[in-house]
């Protein structure tokens, strides 16, 4: 495989284009378990029958853990909004059309995001009577079994070339309530900067899934607190207020 052709780089991982393959190579120091649950978890969204991208192997390269997928041409929602801000609408609406979709497939083999909650939760350092009232709100969640991709965002959502939609990155993806997942990405928006984005896009969920905001907005404290234990100082302070 060619690793000359960057398409993409991240975090702990840059992404790399060679023919019709997408190679993810993740650094020295990702944990291989991490590895094997993304492509499971991408796997487990494939026979869901969501569109995103089949995996065909994990390997390594260099030493390096990797994950080669199927490469999905055409650009991602967040190129096709800087390009054109005019039509920013319509493409929120695409988003909304994808996440609509998911959140009515079902995958109960993929980790509960109650329980992924209550992990990610208890490694924050907030006092107990904060963190009591969050596993409350967490344990009176509606239990559902619905595809949560955890990181839906203008940036994983691949509008190819025929106008089909296909969502990438399928890292913190769990079984649960969508609304939580609805609530996560216009978390997503805001902590972008981009309040405007995620007025537009929780109201036009609320439309087409005839919701009202109000109930999804319900779901921030807990989706905000579990943000707490890997984030920046800065947003640290954004978060708490969310939670409190």
């Amino acid at each position: 495989m060619k690793l000359d052709r960057v398409i993409a780089v991240r975090n702990n991982k840059t992404v790399y284009r060679d023919g019709d393959k997408c190679i993810k190579v993740f650094n020295d120091n990702y944990p291989v378990s991490d590895v094997l649950n993304e492509a499971l978890n991408q796997s487990r969204a494939v026979e869901a029958g969501i569109n995103a991208p089949k995996i065909q192997e994990v390997t390594t390269i260099d030493g390096k853990w990797a994950i080669v997928s199927e490469y999905v041409k055409g650009k991602t929602i967040e190129q096709l909004i800087d390009e054109n801000p005019e039509k920013k609408n319509d493409y929120i609406e695409l988003m909304v059309k994808a996440q609509l979709d998911i959140g009515a497939k079902s995958s109960p083999k993929l980790r509960l995001l109650k329980h992924k909650m209550r992990d990610q939760i208890r490694l924050t350092d907030l006092d107990s009577i904060t963190r009591y009232d969050l596993h409350n709100r967490i344990n009176v969640m509606t239990k559902k079994d619905c595809v949560c991709h955890g990181d839906f965002c203008p940036s994983n959502i691949v509008v190819t070339e025929n106008g089909d939609l296909v969502v990438v990155d399928w890292a913190h993806a769990s079984s649960g309530n969508t609304l939580a997942d609805v609530a996560n990405t216009y978390l997503l928006f805001w902590m972008q900067g981009d309040i405007s984005g995620a007025e537009n896009y929780i109201q036009q969920y609320s439309e087409k899934s005839g919701i009202e905001k109000q109930q999804i907005l319900s779901y921030m404290p807990i989706v905000a607190a579990s943000r707490l234990a890997d984030c920046s100082e800065q947003e640290r302070e954004f978060l708490l207020s969310w939670v409190k």
